[in-house]
């Protein structure tokens, strides 16, 4: 407040002043304004200055005229401050929070939640009514004992133990140059997205779609589950091969192919690297372009969720084994990379 003190002494000696002594005063207080405005410096205002703009702002009409040291909505800001922090401070009071309970209650509800195992926080709210007790469900959930529990396995360890007995099946269709239309079917092996097998037709049946999975594990027992939507051409003829082949079904949602994500994903990685690059002419143009791709896709395509490494495998080349090769892929479309000794 020593601001506010110089201020009134000032005040009255100048009321005590001659009117020349007043004038040369002001001038010369003008004159050093103006060297201190050329230094363009921000000078440090303390709660004292803002204080006292304030009360001037409302006293005098002619503040305005005078405010050099900021502008003068800066001095109305501050009087909504003050405003605002004086009623905060009115509202907050001295008592901040919930109180706390007493640790006699804090026990009582430890033993409840303790000897009640099936009972919620609901109840035990309840049953402390009944005893005279008022209290919130969310101070009743506050003070519950934490139990010590068996580590489970994650989801994700979960759902690595099942790719390996699963296999997705899906199609997509391929447009011609002569506006003929293919359908192509992919299954995929959820263990390393690797696509066990292909084939392309014009005219797809329940009868062929099932020999499509007795050619594609023709040496090895077929994974235990298939994962696949509720298409029509998977007629019971499919079912009934599947069935001897000692498969489960798993059917997805109607309208949900996000619950097939995996061979969704592959069939949109197809067409954006490849199919969507090149006319296709006809069926063995096209069983020539995807068998080119997939050999792309297993040994050299990284994979994200393999840790960047691809379905069959990528060894690592160090700097050691010589400098960097180029190798285009899938007539140019994508291009390889090793190192081979010069």
């Amino acid at each position: 407040m020593n601001t506010v003190l110089s201020f009134v002494v000032t005040f009255l000696m100048g009321a005590l002043c001659s009117r020349l002594a007043l004038q040369l005063e002001i001038a010369a207080l003008r004159h050093q304004l103006s060297v201190y405005q050329r230094a363009h410096r921000r000078p440090a205002i303390a709660s004292s200055d803002r204080f006292l703009w304030s009360v001037l702002a409302r006293v005098w009409r002619g503040w305005r005229d005078a405010l050099f040291l900021v502008q003068p909505r800066t001095v109305i800001r501050w009087q909504r401050e003050r405003f605002r922090d004086y009623w905060r401070q009115l509202s907050r009071g001295r008592c901040r929070g919930r109180p706390r309970i007493s640790p006699e209650l804090r026990s009582l509800i430890r033993r409840m939640w303790q000897a009640n195992p099936t009972w919620g926080s609901p109840r035990i709210v309840g049953e402390l009514e009944k005893l005279g007790i008022d209290i919130a469900k969310s101070t009743v959930e506050k003070y519950r004992p934490k139990l010590r529990r068996p580590p489970s396995p994650s989801w994700r360890t979960f759902l690595q133990q099942h790719m390996r007995n699963t296999v997705a099946i899906d199609f997509f269709t391929v447009s011609t140059v002569r506006f003929r239309v293919l359908f192509v079917l992919i299954v995929l092996g959820h263990d390393r997205r690797k696509i066990v097998h292909f084939n392309v037709t014009e005219h797809p049946t329940a009868e062929w779609t099932a020999q499509q999975l007795v050619e594609a594990f023709p040496w090895e027992p077929p994974p235990k589950y298939l994962l696949r939507d509720r298409d029509a051409i998977y007629g019971k003829h499919f079912r009934k091969r599947i069935r001897s082949l000692g498969m489960k079904e798993r059917l997805i949602a109607p309208r949900s192919p996000w619950q097939n994500p995996y061979v969704e994903r592959v069939i949109g990685s197809i067409r954006r690297e490849c199919l969507d690059h090149i006319v296709v002419l006809n069926e063995r143009h096209l069983k020539r372009i995807l068998r080119s791709y997939f050999a792309y896709y297993h040994r050299w395509r990284p994979h994200r969720s393999l840790e960047m490494d691809s379905p069959a495998g990528r060894p690592v080349h160090s700097p050691e084994m010589g400098k960097i090769i180029e190798r285009p892929e899938v007539y140019g479309l994508h291009h390889t990379y090793i190192r081979k000794a010069a």
